[in-house]
């Protein structure tokens, strides 16, 4: 006959108490091996998004990704969004623009019907041509995957009915990059930031406003209905509108950042980074070689090549040139608003943006003098202001 073990209640309590903390012990050991918590059950895809404003260099560095052998590439998917559903403020879209990201990371395109005519074609995609996996096989027979792609050729020779070959090619690579200017929050981002089938890296990309301002008066016909949406359709005097739009994209820099910062929940930390424009057009080769390291890519010996061809051009760029990848010199891009702009709208720019400004690491001009001297560096050295973050409490989203 087997003997009874007696256990008393106060035993069997602590017996119970032990096994939780060991649980305990175990996962906060486990999470500090895989720092972005528990692996996504994606088949090891790492999704990207590219998030900036606009004018900010996002084109260029989302070509970057595009361009990369491993990446499968779409460029404001959220166009279709605002276009659709006019009338509205970015307030009330940013959950549909949510729910359309998560359906394209997935490589479900079956989302964009909702925004498209009955009849789809590949070309109705924003900027479908600007994709070189869209230019790909198993997208497009034109170019193989381990050269670059023309947007020309591709405009020309690429074009399919129906949206099947971007999801074939959506599903063939081990990244999915969007570029994307149409949102000014992170928190309707903590659904897929916590979706294991969604390994969510964001590259938050900044710019000196006072240049973006300078960039945005080259072809401000094509913000003026995105300005609207920005500004909550308020009525707005013109000569107001775009100081006021500026003022609410500094806003949404620091909210941003202050979020993934200073007041990161736990599934976000080590899945978001801050890179200024103006540090990739002075190092262009070591800053998206860090991009790549942060997301999981490698650079190539090609892909050095082609940044070092459009990083050093000639000139600053013309309007014609506003919205397209070509052969410039980037540190001249990133100076030419000292040159071009009046210095009452700095002055203005600045004070609408001065918190973002200071928070970001630009410096501001008191006189027309110091803003054209183009020895005096206005870019604060990136490893004081990083740690002036952690470190200081910053200004309220409000100010800036």
């Amino acid at each position: 006959m087997m003997p009874r073990c007696r256990v008393n209640l106060s035993t069997m309590i602590f017996l119970v108490i032990l096994q939780g903390a060991a649980v305990v012990l175990f996962c906060g050991w486990y999470v500090q091996l895989s720092p972005c918590g528990s692996p996504p059950s994606n088949g090891g895809k790492v999704h990207v998004l590219l998030l900036s404003s606009w004018r900010s260099g996002s084109s260029f560095v989302g070509q970057v990704f595009s361009q990369h052998p491993s990446v499968f590439y779409m460029m404001e998917p959220a166009w279709h969004v605002w276009t659709k559903l006019q009338k509205h403020g970015a307030q009330a879209l940013r959950m549909a623009v949510r729910d359309l990201l998560r359906s394209v990371f997935q490589c479900d395109m079956s989302v964009m019907e909702a925004y498209m005519p009955e009849q789809i074609n590949m070309s109705f995609l924003f900027m479908w041509s600007h994709s070189r996996a869209l230019c790909s096989p198993p997208a497009c027979p034109l170019t193989p995957r381990n050269q670059f792609s023309n947007q020309t050729q591709c405009f020309k020779a690429c074009d399919a009915q129906g949206l099947q070959g971007a999801k074939d090619a959506c599903g063939s690579y081990s990244h999915v990059v969007l570029k994307e200017v149409r949102f000014f929050e992170l928190e309707s981002l903590y659904p897929l930031l916590q979706d294991p089938n969604i390994d969510l890296r964001i590259i938050h990309l900044v710019r000196d406003p006072r240049a973006v301002v300078r960039s945005k008066e080259a072809s401000a016909n094509a913000f003026v209905y995105d300005n609207s949406v920005v500004l909550e359709q308020r009525n707005v005097p013109a000569a107001e509108v775009q100081y006021q739009a500026m003022q609410e994209i500094c806003r949404s820099h620091v909210r941003i950042h202050e979020r993934a910062i200073l007041k990161a929940p736990p599934f976000l930390k080590g899945r978001y980074k801050m890179v200024r424009y103006e540090d990739v057009a002075r190092n262009p080769l070591d800053e998206i070689n860090d991009m790549y390291e942060f997301v999981g890519l490698e650079m190539t010996e090609q892909l050095q090549e082609w940044i070092f061809k459009v990083t050093h051009g000639k000139g600053k760029g013309s309007k014609k040139d506003a919205f397209e990848i070509s052969s410039r010199n980037a540190a001249d891009v990133s100076q030419a608003w000292r040159t071009a702009l009046p210095h009452s709208k700095v002055k203005r720019i600045q004070e609408v943006c001065k918190g973002a400004m200071s928070l970001l690491g630009y410096r501001t001009v008191n006189s027309e003098k110091e803003q054209k001297r183009l020895d005096i560096d206005l870019l604060v050295p990136r490893e004081p202001y990083q740690f002036s973050w952690l470190q200081t409490k910053t200004e309220h989203p409000g100010n800036g």
